[in-house]
């Protein structure tokens, strides 16, 4: 298993960490089986979507925002409801197929860390399963 990390800087964001998944593919040497990306942190999330246009980014953020608002009466303490909701909603992992070394996404597709209780430093956990 190898563990990112990824630093936030906004209450609610969404990176793209694409790159540092391909990275790990190629520095570990996975060839052909299944990645799952997971999230230990119940107020993050991992998600698949659009890397191309970044105001798909923005677009999901605000409308996230406005299905979820930060304050609505919520009973927890911590003041971070919304948080969890929003982490509820998204998921805390994704699976992708690996082949020949690559992820196997579509043409416009990244993944995503989606951070809604930051800033803050999260990690991220890869596991590959090897196919052989």
């Amino acid at each position: 298993m190898v563990t990112l990390s990824v630093s936030t800087s906004n209450r609610v964001e969404s990176q793209d960490i694409t790159h540092l998944i391909s990275q790990e593919i190629s520095s570990n040497n996975w060839d052909d089986g299944i990645l799952t990306i997971y999230c230990p942190h119940t107020t993050g999330a991992i998600t698949i979507n659009e890397s191309a246009d970044p105001d798909v980014v923005k677009d999901m953020t605000m409308e996230m925002n406005n299905i979820v608002p930060f304050d609505d009466g919520y009973l927890h303490s911590e003041g971070n409801s919304a948080a969890h909701i929003k982490s509820s909603l998204i998921g805390c992992s994704e699976t992708v197929i690996v082949e020949n070394g690559n992820t196997v996404l579509g043409t416009w597709q990244g993944v995503y860390f989606a951070e809604f209780d930051g800033p803050r430093t999260r990690k991220v956990l890869l596991k590959f399963v090897n196919n052989k």
